[in-house]
């Protein structure tokens, strides 16, 4: 790990923004996923009632026969890539803040 403070303070200032940027993007990407997810756990008419990662999971489950432990092993980068044909043309509900 460098601890090298060689660096002016505006370079870590703007490292620092778009470090926040990433993360605040990667989580606004996660909500969606897990949002779709719940999606899809009323539009499969399913017995149970899933919602969230928990339909997600179980729609890849039965869809492409993977078993559970494979699925949750998955980043959630990977689950929107396996689910990008069913998510394409999806909005966010407007009821989300």
């Amino acid at each position: 790990m460098n601890t090298d403070n060689s660096q002016p303070d505006s370079y870590r200032g703007k490292r620092n923004a778009a470090r926040r940027q990433l993360h605040h993007a990667l989580s606004d990407l996660n909500y969606c996923l897990e949002m779709f997810g719940d999606e899809l756990g009323r539009t499969q008419e399913w017995k149970n009632q899933l919602e969230g990662m928990e339909a997600i999971y179980y729609y890849l489950m039965q869809k492409h026969h993977w078993m559970p432990g494979q699925i949750r092993a998955m980043s959630y980068e990977d689950l929107r890539f396996a689910l990008s044909e069913e998510m394409h043309g999806w909005k966010l509900p407007r009821t989300t803040p």
